[in-house]
């Protein structure tokens, strides 16, 4: 199969399902033979490229269609968007962009359709450059121009100003560099670097994060060296300052409550004992795996409970719990583009209403003097700061509280807040907050 072929492939199947971007094109180019080495990282390009420049290359292709996208088979839809990618934003000459494109919907037995699409790229190929709304208000104008979602630009706007926002939705669609931290109990962040730069790759230790490594221009990551011994796990460096931030104190033992699909829990298991829950055993499973090539299986005991459920009487508090709470996601769009065409804007007041109550049960589960930390994978003001003032209200017995590492952190009002930006980061938001009785 050759590489536009398989980009259709993959992103018809994840319209289709509404399965995760990364999920479907790592299962695909496992099971599918490419003809050159360079094909995976083509692969890549398109379905990445495509997904995040999606509303600016569905905008284009209306301008030449005679009917609405909605209706066009998923894997029509998904020629056109690659074929208009490679014209609007690679380098691929446009005669090529339409024929190769053409030609993969051959491939994959849709001669049927390869006419038709054949005619709108030769239409869309034709533009000077790509089509965007006249005289429309910037946010409007920025949203199909960056591919985020009119609500969304509006929203960001109010939270974040004008340049801050902007910012933040350029960086959305900037390909992220691959972020890995040293585990530390088998290899120093020095030594990693070392061995990156003896296998010729480019590597640069993290602003901020302690363990952190950044890398560009790689493949997969269990083709790195050191990999197959675990002398590292791939996170950003935003999630990798999460525990920073929460500076659980040595011999602490640690409830992870939404523990899947394991970082946080790997890392804090490089120096305490961790009790990892989950509501889902198929998803422990896969943390347990992980571990065992980390080497901290021995340091995590797993258990299924759901934290949107009261804890059982059982069990004993701990001193320290950390809940990464299900969130929305939106501190990740780079990373995970699909999702900003997914998310409406009430599905966020929703999951803070989820992560509310999720806090509010494993708080019970905090002994007295213990450090209940709150992590959202989000830079909405909503899921970060507004739960925390709600959980507040109802908690006089919990107070907010600044770890040692913070002095070399992005901070805001007490807490542990990054954005998507020049920055390099995913956007995060953590609360460090101590029992008092």
């Amino acid at each position: 199969m050759n590489a536009r072929a398989l980009a259709i492939q993959v992103l018809a199947r994840v319209r289709s399902t509404d399965a995760y971007l990364n999920l479907v094109l790592d299962a695909q180019l496992l099971e599918h033979e490419l003809k050159d080495s360079r094909d995976p990282a083509l692969v890549t390009e398109l379905c990445y490229g495509t997904t995040r420049r999606q509303m600016a290359l569905d905008y284009a292709i209306a301008q030449v269609v005679d009917r609405r996208l909605d209706q066009l088979e998923d894997q029509v839809l998904a020629a056109l968007r690659i074929g208009a990618y490679q014209m609007f934003y690679s380098r691929i000459p446009r005669r090529a962009a339409v024929s190769e494109t053409v030609e993969a919907l051959k491939q994959l037995r849709l001669a049927r359709s390869s006419g038709y699409v054949n005619a709108v790229l030769r239409r869309l190929a034709e533009l000077e450059a790509l089509p965007l709304p006249k005289d429309a208000k910037p946010e409007l104008e920025l949203s199909i121009r960056e591919s985020h979602p009119l609500w969304l630009v509006e929203r960001w706007f109010r939270q974040f100003g004008r340049s801050r926002a902007e910012a933040m939705i350029v960086a959305d669609n900037q390909p992220p560099s691959l972020a890995v931290r040293a585990n530390t109990l088998k290899v120093s962040r020095d030594e990693l670097l070392r061995r990156f730069d003896q296998a010729g790759l480019p590597a640069t230790p993290t602003r901020y994060a302690g363990q952190g490594i950044l890398l560009s221009g790689q493949g997969r990551p269990d083709q790195l060296p050191g990999y197959a011994e675990g002398l590292f796990q791939v996170q950003d460096e935003a999630a990798q300052l999460v525990i920073e931030f929460a500076d659980f104190p040595d011999g602490a033992k640690v409830l992870d409550a939404c523990a899947a699909p394991g970082g946080k829990a790997f890392q804090l298991a490089q120096r305490l004992q961790v009790v990892a829950a989950d509501n889902r055993r198929t998803k422990l499973l896969k943390l347990e795996a992980e571990a065992k090539r980390l080497g901290v299986s021995e340091r995590i005991r797993t258990q299924v409970h759901d934290a949107t459920t009261p804890f059982p009487q059982q069990w004993k508090p701990f001193e320290g719990v950390l809940v990464d709470a299900p969130c929305s996601g939106l501190g990740t769009l780079r990373r995970h583009p699909e999702l900003r065409y997914r998310l409406e804007e009430k599905d966020i007041r929703r999951l803070s209403t989820l992560q509310l109550k999720i806090l509010e049960n494993c708080q019970s589960q905090v002994a007295p003097g213990g450090l209940l930390v709150y992590s959202v994978c989000s830079s909405d003001p909503e899921e970060g700061q507004d739960v925390i003032e709600m959980f507040f209200r109802s908690h006089p017995e919990f107070t907010a509280e600044i770890s040692a590492a913070a002095d070399r952190l992005p901070l805001l009002q007490g807490f542990l807040r990054t954005l998507p930006g020049p920055e390099g980061l995913d956007g995060f938001f953590v609360a460090r907050l101590r029992r008092l009785y």
